[in-house]
């Protein structure tokens, strides 16, 4: 039950979440992420009885990055209203099919969710049951075949990056439920949660966390663009 631990203190933990990892418990019944840190903490630090660990935020299974968990009830109230206030800056990077129409650009769209089909629809001004969603995208480079996008996103929606890119006509490498060609072999796609920063809950000073995509030649490339 290998986790790779990125950030740890008394009121925090950040993990590297692997595609097909799940936050929290869902229908498939799979081992969740957050059991797995529990373990971790359990073993750790031999705690006996049920162990605190708060659900933050989340990112799709398919998708790799940082996730971080409370591991105090304080810290899980101060870092929702961190969330709610837009306090917490997080940026992902995406390997996509088509060149965007402009090296970088602000999108915004309007996202409806199908819950029926695990998905969401984006749509150019507002409909009804929709929700604003908005990000920004900057072109980073390209290889052979793709292009390689660095995301901010300033709202939190249904599959936002994934159906917000598909919408500009740039499919995420393996994102099949967004139109891209074919899938992973692992069933992951190329969008990775690559740094999280925010004002410490507790201790009040800066904090920015972040973690290497999976081992794989366009990933790689990618990192190795970021170094230059």
């Amino acid at each position: 039950m290998n986790i790779t631990v990125l950030f740890e203190d008394n009121h925090l933990i950040a993990v590297k979440k692997q595609p097909g990892d799940i936050i929290q418990s869902d229908q498939t019944g799979d081992q969740t992420l957050a059991e797995k840190v529990k373990y971790y903490i359990k073993k750790k630090y031999n705690k006996p009885g049920e162990v605190f660990l708060g659900i933050i935020h989340r990112i799709d299974r398919p998708v790799s990055g940082v996730v971080v968990f409370a591991r105090t009830s304080k810290a899980l109230s101060r870092m929702n209203e961190l969330f709610r206030e837009k306090q917490v800056k997080k940026e992902y990077w995406a390997v996509v099919d088509e060149k965007p129409p402009l090296e970088s650009g602000v999108l915004v769209n309007w996202l409806k969710k199908n819950h029926e089909k695990n998905r969401s629809r984006a749509y150019e001004s507002e409909v009804k049951n929709s929700k604003k969603a908005e990000l920004k995208y900057e072109l980073l480079g390209r290889s052979k075949n793709y292009y390689y996008l660095k995301i901010t996103p300033f709202s939190g929606r249904h599959h936002q990056i994934r159906v917000q890119l598909s919408f500009m006509n740039c499919k995420i490498k393996g994102d099949v439920k967004y139109g891209a060609k074919r899938t992973n072999k692992d069933g992951s796609i190329h969008l990775l949660a690559r740094s999280i920063e925010f004002n410490h809950p507790v201790k009040k000073e800066k904090i920015k966390i972040f973690t290497n995509p999976p081992i794989d030649p366009l990933w790689n490339e990618f990192l190795n663009l970021s170094k230059v």
